[in-house]
C-alpha cells in the first residue's frame, strides 16, 4: 500500500467504490446459493470455537471489574445489570468483529489473493463473469449472517461467564445478579448489538475482498494484503463502533 497522501486517497476511494458495487450487485440474479452456503459454513467453522473461548475472559474481566466497583460503592445489587449492559452493548459486537476480521477475513483475503495472482480473476473477467457478483457478494452475505449469529453466542457465553465469576469468585448473590438484568439493559440494546455485528461483518468481508482482489507481487503480495486487510478492518471497526454508539445514545432513551 502506498504511503503517499494521494495513494491513501486512491485506495480509500477504490474501497468505497467496491462497497457500492457490492450493494448494487446484491439484488442481481442468479444468486450464488452454493457459494454462499460454503462460505458461511467455512467462516462459521473457523470462528465459532475461538469466539466462544475469547468471550469467556471478556465476560470474566467485565464481571470482576464491575463487581469490585459496585462493592466499593455499596451497590452490589447492580452488578448483574452493569455486566449484562457492558457485554450486550459493547463486548459482544466487538469480539464478534475481531474474530470475523481476524479469522474469516484473513481466509477470504488469502483465497481471493491467490486467485488474483494465478490470474483466475482476470480469466473470469475475460469470460464476462463479474467477480463481485460471483465471489464477493456471497462472502459478504456469509460474513454478515455468521456475525449476526456469533453476536448472540458471545452474548450468552459472556453473560454466563460473568455470572460464574461474580457469584462464585466474588461471593455475589445469584438471585440479585439475575433479578437486576433488566434494570439498565433493554431490548433495544440487543437490536443495536445485532445491527453492529451485521455492519461489522460486512466491513470485514468487503475490506478482505478488496485487498484480495488488488493483491499483486506473488505470494509475498498476498501475505502483505492479508496483513493490511486486518489492520484496515480493525481501524474501520473501531471508528464505526464509535459512530454507531454515539448515534444510538442520541436516538434511544436510556434507562436510569
Amino acid at each position: 500500500m502506498s504511503l503517499s497522501p494521494t495513494g491513501a486517497l486512491r485506495h480509500s476511494g477504490s474501497l468505497f467504490a467496491m462497497a457500492l458495487d457490492v450493494l448494487r450487485t446484491m439484488p442481481r440474479r442468479p444468486f450464488q446459493v452454493r457459494e454462499f452456503i460454503q462460505q458461511a459454513w467455512f467462516v462459521a467453522s473457523v470462528t465459532i470455537l475461538p469466539t466462544a473461548l475469547v468471550s469467556i475472559p471478556f465476560g470474566a474481566v467485565i464481571a470482576l471489574q464491575i463487581g469490585s466497583l459496585t462493592r466499593q460503592l455499596g451497590a452490589q445489587s447492580f452488578a448483574g445489570a452493569a455486566s449484562v449492559l457492558a457485554v450486550l452493548r459493547e463486548a459482544s459486537p466487538i469480539v464478534t468483529a475481531l474474530l470475523i476480521a481476524g479469522a474469516g477475513g484473513t481466509a477470504i483475503c488469502a483465497d481471493l489473493g491467490a486467485r488474483k495472482i494465478r490470474e483466475e480473476i482476470d480469466a473470469m473477467q475475460v469470460l464476462g463473469i463479474d467477480p463481485i457478483h460471483r465471489l464477493v457478494v456471497p462472502r459478504v452475505l456469509a460474513s454478515m449472517v455468521v456475525a449476526l449469529l456469533l453476536n448472540g453466542l458471545v452474548s450468552v457465553v459472556g453473560v454466563a461467564g460473568g455470572y460464574f465469576f461474580n457469584v462464585v469468585l466474588q461471593n455475589g448473590t445469584p438471585g440479585a445478579y439475575l433479578a437486576s438484568f433488566t434494570t439498565l439493559a433493554q431490548l433495544s440494546d440487543l437490536w443495536a448489538a445485532e445491527l453492529k455485528a451485521l455492519v461489522f461483518g460486512a466491513i470485514a468481508a468487503i475490506v478482505a475482498s478488496y485487498k484480495g482482489l488488488t493483491a499483486k507481487g506473488g505470494p509475498k503480495g498476498v501475505g502483505d494484503a492479508v496483513n493490511q486487510s486486518v489492520v484496515i478492518t480493525f481501524m474501520l471497526l473501531f471508528v464505526t463502533n464509535f459512530v454507531m454508539t454515539a448515534v444510538y445514545f442520541q436516538v434511544v432513551p436510556q434507562r436510569g
